[in-house]
């Protein structure tokens, strides 16, 4: 299966937010990648509802969202409705995760689970079957630029491990500090998709860069 590149537009350029997703447009990029922060679960605020709903105007990918935010049963449906393709809640923040994923899935979306460094991935065995992404975080959320942490790759095997046990077809999300250096390894680890903030759009070419961690990710 090919392996997706989704850049993170939490590192995009605000002042020029079209531009920015223009590029992802005509670029090798899989996904979008959109993070929603709250202030509260992690400490920091990025965009709410009129950005993503801006975004989804001009976006022509997938459009994966990633909610940072307690209680994120309460916006399952508006997220659906400005256009979310893959809604993403953190397992930290909710209290009862298979009714949450139900929820997702039945305003047609694609349900994503993102856990945090400190998460154990064995929490999420009891459910992976309703899982359709794992989003395993490679730096501590809340704010982009952070440096990779290293035991991230023995986290994606043991993941990995547990959806190939139960027979999921779960798709493994790494977020976080993700570069040319580390993206084979991730893959090789079992990685579906690498997200890119930073590294893509502080570049001097952002188009070439998702397209050389394309061809990494695929070789």
């Amino acid at each position: 299966m090919e392996k997706l590149i989704a850049p993170s537009i939490l590192a995009a350029d605000f002042a020029n937010l079209q531009r920015d997703i223009e590029m992802i447009n005509e670029s090798d990029a899989d996904w979008f990648h959109i993070d929603i922060m709250d202030g509260v679960f992690v400490p920091n605020i990025s965009f709410g509802m009129p950005v993503l709903e801006a975004i989804n105007r001009h976006a022509g990918k997938v459009i994966d969202v990633h909610l940072m935010i307690v209680d994120p049963d309460r916006y399952i449906k508006t997220f659906s409705d400005l256009g979310a393709d893959i809604l993403t809640v953190h397992f930290e923040a909710c209290t009862h995760l298979h009714r949450t994923l139900q929820a997702i899935k039945a305003e047609g979306m694609r349900a994503g689970v993102a856990i945090n460094p400190h998460t154990n991935v064995s929490l999420l065995e009891d459910v992976i079957n309703d899982i359709d992404l794992v989003c395993i975080m490679s730096v501590n959320p809340g704010f982009g630029g952070q440096s990779f942490i290293e035991n991230t790759y023995k986290k994606t095997q043991q993941l990995k491990e547990i959806i190939v046990d139960n027979q999921a077809k779960t798709q493994i999300e790494i977020d976080g500090g993700v570069n040319s250096d580390n993206a084979k390894k991730l893959i090789d680890a079992g990685a579906d998709v690498l997200v890119a903030g930073s590294f893509v759009f502080k570049s001097k070419d952002p188009k070439e860069i998702v397209k050389k961690l394309k061809e990494i990710a695929n070789s």
